[in-house]
């Protein structure tokens, strides 16, 4: 199960945020997402458990617990939706005169 981590400490490691889920359970990948112009922390990331009922403990347990001074947001993570709109957030009329 895919689950979201948020209001990470730009100061947190993988080490620390494995350490926290391992108590519920394997961990099988974490993704801490960084700026890539940066390479620092954007304060969110994802953990893999694979087995759904530790995952949903851990999930129920670490939400709102303290990690480097800050309470973590742990949810369930969400699918990523595809858009069907080709002109992707481009609304300018090429037909226009003006």
């Amino acid at each position: 199960m895919n689950i979201y981590v948020g209001n990470i400490s730009r100061d947190a490691s993988e080490s620390e945020i494995r350490k926290e889920f391992e108590q519920y359970g394997e961990v099988t990948s974490i993704n801490l997402i960084k700026d890539k112009f940066t390479n620092m922390l954007k304060g969110f990331g994802f953990v893999e458990m694979p087995k759904k009922n530790e995952a949903e403990e851990a999930i129920k347990n670490l939400d709102g617990t303290m990690v480097n001074g800050r309470p973590l947001t742990v949810n369930p993570a969400k699918p990523k939706t595809v858009s069907n709109n080709h002109n992707s957030g481009n609304s300018r009329r090429y037909n226009s005169r003006y």
